[in-house]
């Protein structure tokens, strides 16, 4: 009897070992605004996270300051060719137990969904009526490739979101059941001066929003970068409108931590914790994922559940997606 009661004992003991040896799988996470695109090797530059905690004016007389910063310690390595960026990108989502919902070229989106199935959600954007007809939106959202309708940037083709030129296409979205996440705010620091001369800061105001949602009540829409730096005007626009989520993307790494960190304990302690996604504005810097992510698990301010709204749950809500097959 002794040696059987010392063998059940080893062996419940060897079992826990190895259950505790046995990494367990990260909960999930879902990032809603990831750029697919091919890369340039001539301008995929390294880049520091935060790099705009400082933003000295420069001179029209010369030469134009760089985008981004590598004047840091340990800045951000960018991927130099597609195959580097697909493989980096599939192990980050494997190894994170991450999901993306993805947008740009329909190659890539195509290979990356074929690389991690069921990883990659595809979105499709508009940003003016140039970019193709209403018809063939309409036929794009219904082929069942794509999800969301998105990133939709007017802004920087000088145009408001409630434009009438635009009022189509989100009327297919509406009809579809499509999620539409449409750019708002800030596009960068001179973002009119470097790249984009039609881009107007005073057309990033979340209140632009409110015609197309008052002609469209039954589209659910997320703002990306959460309108920053519109504070008053974002949390009024969700305090009016019930489906109307924000994201994170863009500044979560680019602007002063500080600024980042109000901006959001200010959405939370406004009562919307429940509308704010993660998002990273994803673009050629592998890295990025983590350093965004860590933002939001270092926050002192956000309890542990909050942390998994934003992270994960609040997405699975806004895009009416099956929790259970991302456990």
């Amino acid at each position: 009897m002794k040696n059987r009661l010392l063998l059940v004992t080893c062996l419940l003991v060897s079992g826990a070992a190895v259950a505790q040896s046995v990494p367990r799988k990260p909960l999930p996470i879902i990032d809603v605004h990831v750029h697919a695109m091919k890369v340039n090797p001539n301008f995929a530059a390294d880049m520091c996270p935060w790099f705009l905690k400082d933003m000295p004016g420069s001179d029209p007389n010369q030469p134009p300051p760089s985008f981004v910063n590598t004047d840091c310690v340990a800045p951000l390595k960018a991927a130099k060719s597609d195959a580097e960026m697909q493989t980096a990108l599939v192990e980050t989502m494997q190894r994170l137990n991450m999901t993306i919902i993805a947008y740009g070229d329909a190659q890539i989106l195509r290979n990356w969904k074929k690389a991690a199935p069921g990883r990659v959600i595809a979105g499709i954007g508009i940003s003016s009526p140039n970019d193709m007809s209403v018809k063939a939106f309409t036929d794009s959202l219904s082929s069942g490739f794509y999800e969301v309708m998105g990133e939709v940037a007017p802004q920087y083709q000088g145009l408001s979101p409630s434009d009438m030129s635009l009022d189509g296409y989100f009327a297919a979205a509406e009809k579809l059941n499509i999620p539409v996440g449409i750019h708002m705010g800030t596009g960068g620091n001179g973002m009119a001066n470097l790249t984009q001369p039609k881009y107007r800061a005073s057309l990033g105001r979340p209140f632009l929003l409110e015609d197309v949602l008052a002609r469209h009540p039954k589209m659910k829409i997320w703002v990306m970068h959460a309108g920053y730096p519109m504070l008053d005007e974002m949390i009024a626009l969700m305090g009016a409108n019930a489906y109307v989520y924000v994201d994170l993307a863009g500044f979560i790494w680019s602007y002063p931590q500080a600024e980042i960190h109000a901006y959001l304990k200010r959405l939370v302690q406004a009562g919307f914790g429940k509308r704010i996604l993660y998002g990273t504005d994803f673009m050629v810097w592998p890295k990025l994922f983590e350093t965004s992510i860590g933002l939001i698990e270092n926050a002192d301010y956000l309890s542990f559940d909050q942390k998994r709204d934003i992270l994960f749950n609040n997405a699975v809500r806004f895009f009416r997606l099956d929790a259970s097959k991302y456990k």
